[in-house]
């Protein structure tokens, strides 16, 4: 049995090295240079702090906020796919004729503060922040050369958001700066040719996105690239690995910035530096590649919605299980919020986010830079999760196991997943809970008490409990601890 935990366990040491996970920052670019291919552009190890820091927001806002109905696809799904829903909202509440630009001069955002939004993202306990740039309609929220008369200081709001929200993010030096942006427009009159011609000629990349990103990139110096609207073309018509070469070379943030995998319809889940594969990605086991969940606290949409249900809306319990099994399967989560239109954030968006943030005040070192154990779950005992860390011992680790149901029928967890790693100098403890836990070995498990449940609610220990268990680990290697 010892033998197979040896087994399972260099596995989990493999999977760490793959992750290439360094600080590049000491490498100078003149050493090495990435090249326009993805040979080279995959080699690129991924900076250190991303993988750290765990949990990123997620900021969808844009004219779409306007009508606040359905989702952010609305000009799509009114004008395209003719969603019935959707004609019946702009018959009833708009005159004939109103145009989706119209919503523009709507696009207010009054209550916008950009230094009450980065408050409330440091006390969710967030390290990064990707905001929406442009979504698939084009606008962009930014006073872009190559978006005139179509951004947010020109119409709408008349300020640029991005350099609003950048600035107060920098200033208060606790997150990192990151901007989604849309490949394709829906009916960008350049794309559209470039589509009829079957993408043989790319106008539209040349005049219009390859000049955008790099002013994205030169103005405001965001650390996340979360590229979209790839899916229709491949990744040749958007010039996807010129752009990236350029980024990991010779931008101002080469060093550190970090991209997804939506380049083209053929690179989901297969190139880039971190990959999303699908909304909602969680696949609740191991991957051998650092991955993102980017999911929405609102289930149905990403952009604010007046006609959400209370039942539409994930609980904080159901926030932290998510966030819980993501990290454990070595993947970042990224949670995503719709301010309405005005610039407010809703309550219930707040509520769940802060009730994150004082989750992790308490159990955060199981969290931020932790690695996988090797077991990511334990299968027999239900809804417990596994994260891992080094210690200040080079012979021990400690490994924490993350019980999301209390035990209300026996007060009892029994851990499978620790396979008998326990000595006489292991001790168990939860964490915020002033006092050492009583627990035994049972066939190669292990059997805690868990405190009263009770005691737990005294202290405000609630939604999931960490059991922090110190194990000895024969020869571990620098690169996994």
């Amino acid at each position: 049995m010892k033998g197979i935990a040896s087994i399972l366990l260099l596995i989990a040491i493999t999977f760490a090295n793959s992750l290439q996970i360094v600080d590049k920052s000491s490498i100078s670019n003149e050493i090495y240079r990435f090249e326009p291919n993805w040979d080279s552009l995959d080699s690129r190890e991924l900076p250190k702090w991303y993988d750290e820091a765990k949990i990123g927001i997620f900021i969808h806002w844009g004219v779409y906020s306007v009508p606040s109905f359905g989702s952010e696809w609305f000009w799509s799904n009114w004008r395209t796919t003719n969603v019935t829903e959707y004609i019946d909202y702009m018959k009833v509440n708009y005159k004939p004729g109103f145009t989706y630009q119209e919503f523009a001069r709507d696009f207010t955002g009054e209550h916008f503060n950009a230094t009450e939004w980065v408050n409330l993202f440091v006390q969710s306990g967030a390290k990064y922040v990707v905001l929406t740039s442009k979504h698939h309609d084009g606008y962009t929220l930014w006073p872009s050369k190559y978006s005139f008369s179509w951004n947010s200081v020109d119409v709408g709001l008349h300020r640029d958001v991005i350099r609003e929200l950048a600035e107060a993010v920098r200033s208060d030096n606790h997150l990192r700066f990151g901007l989604y942006h849309s490949l394709f427009e829906w009916y960008n009159p350049m794309y559209i040719s470039d589509k009829a011609s079957e993408f043989s000629q790319n106008e539209f990349v040349e005049k219009k996105i390859l000049p955008e990103l790099k002013e994205l990139v030169m103005n405001y110096k965001p650390e996340v690239i979360w590229s979209d609207g790839e899916w229709e073309a491949s990744y040749e018509y958007w010039n996807a690995t010129e752009f990236l070469s350029w980024l990991y070379n010779d931008s101002p943030v080469a060093d550190t910035v970090v991209s997804n995998d939506r380049w083209g319809h053929e690179t989901l889940c297969h190139h880039g530096g971190f990959f999303t594969c699908v909304d909602r990605y969680n696949p609740g086991v191991l991957q051998p590649h650092k991955w993102e969940n980017a999911m929405t606290l609102d289930k149905l949409s990403w952009g604010h919605r007046n006609n959400a249900k209370l039942d539409d809306f994930l609980t904080s319990q159901e926030l932290i299980r998510e966030l819980v099994a993501t990290v454990s399967c070595g993947g970042n989560i990224l949670i995503n919020v719709g301010p309405d239109r005005s610039g407010i954030i809703q309550p219930i968006f707040v509520e769940r986010l802060r009730d994150m943030g004082k989750w992790l005040r308490v159990n955060g070192e199981a969290i931020y830079e932790s690695k996988p154990w090797i077991y990511q779950n334990d299968t027999i005992t239900p809804n417990v999760w596994y994260t891992s860390s080094s210690t200040s011992q080079t012979q021990r680790r400690n490994v924490y196991a993350i019980v999301l149901d209390y035990p209300f029928d026996s007060e009892n967890v029994e851990l499978f997943s620790l396979f008998g790693r326990t000595d006489e100098n292991t001790t168990i403890s939860l964490l915020g809970y002033p006092h050492i836990l009583q627990w035994s070995v049972v066939n190669n498990s292990v059997l805690v008490k868990f405190p009263n449940k009770a005691q737990l609610d005294k202290r405000g220990l609630n939604l999931a409990w960490t059991l922090k268990i110190d194990v000895p680990v024969e020869q571990i290697p620098d690169n996994f601890v």
